[in-house]
């Protein structure tokens, strides 16, 4: 019989993906979702995407903030994903709300016995401090957490996963530990609920951009994600280990807009065809915090590795770049998000 999985934060991007894989492994599967009314929509959507097994799945509302109610989402789990972080707000504040989720399901997983948990952690916290081009980034890399153009959001999922590291490095559990560190997640969604890197492309086609900043990026399907989640869960040689999940190579900006205007000719209307000097953004940076975040992923290096994933879990990406980015442009065109 296959064994049990709690995946928190049921009714995200990720988290949907990752329940409707599991229950056709054949996986019993928990959810969590802060509010139960969230429960129609998850099983709407898992039902419009073909889902099976669906009587294997169950509910359990826990907030990333509180304990209340994590005890009952670990009991009887031999596995924990651990998805979902915290509302993320701008505000300095707040920037420890994800380190102060990920201990608490930690905690709460070695009172539970729980064998495993792997987090969802980000390429943020490996390669924002790498700025040699002729280098190779790999999972041994850390950001720098006071990098300039930093953004919160990543620093806070860096933060996370560095406290999450250090937990587990003192602790004296048998408890179990991986994360896989995701570049921009796109790829098709399964709802009108899609990842922030759907953001990069809907700004190429929706009109909001004058010149098309010439950065570079790397990318990764919602499938190869998951797949990555499931291995990192099961194999037993993860234990201890990141892993970056990415496809092969890297696609920038630019060649993003060509693309789309190649294969998807219907949205090349509003789609600028200047491209930005990158000193516009260097010269803006001082006085912009944009500007900022924009210099930092022109600067960094993309020559990623995702070679430790094929290695050690006999990984392969399912997707390529083109793929990726098409998924992520059809499914904005799906659920019509490209409105201001």
């Amino acid at each position: 019989m296959k064994k049990t999985v709690l995946v928190t934060g049921g009714n995200g991007f990720l988290s949907m993906q990752l329940i409707l894989e599991l229950l056709k492994q054949g996986y019993t599967v928990r959810t969590t979702l802060r509010l139960l009314q969230k429960k129609s929509g998850v099983l709407a959507t898992l039902k419009a995407n073909h889902a099976v097994n669906l009587g294997n799945l169950n509910f359990v509302v826990a907030d990333l903030t509180s304990d209340t109610g994590w005890q009952d989402a670990m009991q009887g789990m031999t596995y924990v994903l651990s998805v979902a972080a915290p509302m993320f707000s701008t505000d300095k504040a707040h920037i420890n709300d994800a380190k102060d989720g990920i201990l608490r399901i930690l905690k709460q997983a070695q009172l539970a016995q729980v064998k495993r948990v792997v987090m969802t952690a980000n390429f943020g916290a490996i390669g924002f401090s790498n700025k040699d081009k002729h280098s190779v980034t790999t999972e041994t890399d850390w950001t720098n957490f006071d990098e300039k153009g930093f953004s919160l959001y990543e620093k806070s999922k860096a933060i996370a996963e560095k406290a999450a590291w250090q937990f587990m490095d003192k602790s004296s559990s048998n408890l179990e530990f991986t994360t896989i560190n995701p570049v921009a997640i796109l790829g098709t969604s399964l709802n009108e609920h899609v990842s922030g890197s759907f953001g990069l492309i809907k700004s190429l086609i929706d009109g909001s951009l004058k010149m098309i900043p010439n950065i570079p990026l790397n990318v990764v399907d919602v499938r190869d994600v998951v797949d990555l989640h499931i291995r990192a869960m099961t194999n037993p040689k993860a234990n201890g280990e990141r892993f970056i999940a990415s496809e092969d190579g890297q696609i920038s900006l630019p060649e993003i807009a060509a693309l789309i205007r190649k294969a998807r000719p219907q949205l090349s209307d509003q789609i600028p065809t200047k491209i930005m000097p990158n000193w516009i953004m260097r010269v803006g940076a001082p006085f912009s915090k944009q500007a900022q975040e924009g210099k930092l992923l022109l600067d960094i290096n993309r020559n990623v590795s995702n070679q430790k994933a094929k290695q050690v879990l006999g990984w392969q990406p399912l997707s390529n770049n083109e793929e990726t980015v098409l998924g992520a442009v059809d499914s904005l065109v799906k659920y019509d998000l490209l409105k201001k």
